[in-house]
């Protein structure tokens, strides 16, 4: 580096950072390689005061675990709709893999015997529930959940590091508990994006890196808790050895941790259709083979299919469990609405309720929403989607108004817009009340901030709430304004008169300012010192 270029202030400031510290004596923590599993160095038990009462109960559950496939299918059923098969693929796999995790703590001898983790390949288009699987499957035996994209591996780096980076998130899931993110569920979505390009010449090389360096972490691999980049994360571990206490484990076994990856895999079901078809006759006819979509074929991919599309043959190996979850129809997209426990609908009733307002949605609402979702074509990602769309004003308006229960129903769905006006329309007398109430509430703060009591004469209160609506406006906002400084002039007239109750007619409403000049003057007059006032 010549002496003209900048130095880059990270990199002086870790040199420095570590010079300090092997003047203390302490560069051994840096250098010093990680434990083998097992050694025990470093590797001491988290105490007693770092492990909640929660996190307790959680690796109980794991080391208790004794759920069955039913159980766990019943429990997916509750909130994705459809992808039974998937469902009952994903069940066993992950039974069978946390049975052998309660097996491998009740009998540490089981831990030196070879064993194939069931790591998980899910295959099918966006929006059809594969990330709501996982993190529901996470949920219901409680073990910490991290989900990334492989996109931001293969561009730019997970936060700027590498995929170790995956493990370590897992164990500020866990809140720190290392022990618990031992356990836990890593989940990797668009994996299929990180595949080298099949005939391009040459295999993407950023993509092909991902996937070497994702198999270490699947088989089973110590990751330092703190990567050589965090400084911030080293110094703490440094001042808690210092002030005598124990740092914890310093590295995190990777070995039962569960890893799930995903994608759409959009060409891949083509190039599975044509392997499948290729020297048969007679699949064109009307309803046949070739009428049946790409995505359908998924789930009859094989191993070489996923090495022909761009996979190391190493990669797809660590990958035993593959599932296919279909495409929604318009009616899966309605059971979602009207039967999932987890339905976008509740988020947004929800919503409403936050303002007191319950909102009821007809059955050709739903009907209506589900038609609309279909045809964006994102799956269930297009119920929300259609649902902002629909919901967006009634979102802005309704809180300001008194209204405090609507109905949606399918032309509500169709013309939203119509619908809220005919609503605000059906509701406007008992809104303009509201809005008289305001411009009290109004009045009570100017008394209790400036000691001054207005009166508002019935035009005064129409003009006002009728301009209100017209510039669409909150009382509050229109009277602060026409009034901002009006206490002034009404300080002076109560110094000269020792007026403080004042009425306030429509013409002080519409011009607040050439109203209170006239008083003012009227009040010096009064006073008797009008001529003063008038030369002045």
């Amino acid at each position: 580096m010549s002496d003209k270029e900048e130095k880059n202030p990270f990199e002086e400031m870790q040199k420095q950072f570590q010079e300090m510290l092997r003047n203390q004596g302490a560069s051994s923590f840096f250098s010093q390689p990680p434990p083998t599993p097992g050694s025990g160095a470093g590797n001491e038990p988290p105490t007693e005061e770092k492990t909640s009462e929660k996190q307790r109960e959680i690796l109980k559950r794991i080391r208790d675990f004794n759920l069955k496939p039913r159980e766990v299918k019943d429990y997916l059923d509750r909130f994705v709709i459809r992808q039974d098969d998937a469902k009952k693929v994903l069940s066993v796999a992950i039974c069978d893999h946390y049975n052998h995790v309660r097996q491998c703590l009740e009998n540490p001898d089981l831990t030196e015997r070879e064993y194939a983790k069931q790591n998980i390949l899910l295959l099918g288009p966006t929006g059809v529930g594969k990330t709501y699987l996982m993190r529901c499957i996470a949920r219901l035996i409680g073990v910490p959940f991290v989900k990334a994209d492989a996109t931001k591996f293969s561009e730019t780096g997970y936060v700027g590091h590498d995929v170790e980076d995956l493990v370590r998130d897992l164990v500020k899931a866990a809140d720190g508990n290392v022990d618990l993110a031992e356990y836990g569920i890593i989940y990797i979505d668009e994996i299929d994006k990180i595949a080298g390009q099949a005939g391009a010449g040459a295999r993407d090389v950023s993509g092909r890196g991902v996937q070497i360096n994702l198999l270490k972490l699947m088989e089973e691999s110590e990751v330092n808790r703190n990567s050589q980049t965090d400084i911030m994360g080293q110094m703490q571990a440094m001042m808690e050895m210092q002030r005598g206490g124990r740092a914890g484990k310093r590295t995190i076994n990777t070995r039962h941790i569960l890893f799930i990856v995903s994608g759409a895999f959009g060409t891949l079901g083509e190039n599975v259709k044509k392997r499948m078809e290729s020297g048969k006759i007679g699949f064109a006819q009307p309803g046949g083979a070739a009428d049946r979509a790409p995505t359908e074929y998924l789930a009859h991919a094989e191993t070489s299919d996923f090495i022909d599309y761009g996979f190391e043959p190493e990669f797809v190996g660590r990958l035993p469990v593959r599932i296919s979850c279909s495409p929604l129809t318009r009616g899966d997209l309605e059971q979602i609405l009207s039967q999932s426990e987890g339905s976008i609908l509740e988020q947004y009733r929800t919503d409403f309720r936050g303002f007191g307002i319950e909102c009821d949605i007809g059955g050709d609402a739903i009907a209506e929403i589900a038609a609309r979702a279909d045809s964006e074509k994102t799956g269930a990602r297009g119920l929300m989607t259609v649902l902002e769309k629909i919901f967006r004003n009634f979102k802005y308006e309704l809180p300001s108004t008194s209204i405090k229960k609507f109905v949606l129903d399918g032309r509500a769905v169709r013309e939203p817009e119509s619908a809220l006006r005919e609503l605000l329309q059906d509701n406007q007398s008992s809104q303009k009340k509201l809005l008289r109430d305001e411009i009290e509430r109004f009045a009570g703060r100017f008394y209790t901030e400036h000691g001054m009591e207005l009166v508002f004469a019935d035009d005064a209160v129409h003009h006002l709430v009728e301009e209100s609506l017209q510039t669409d406006k909150t009382i509050r906002a229109l009277c602060e304004n026409r009034f901002r400084d009006f206490q002034h002039g009404l300080k002076l007239i109560a110094r000269n008169t020792g007026q403080t109750r004042f009425n306030i007619g429509a013409e002080t409403a519409r011009n607040p300012d050439r109203e209170l000049s006239r008083w003012v003057l009227q009040s010096y007059r009064r006073s008797g010192g009008s001529e003063d006032s008038e030369k002045e």
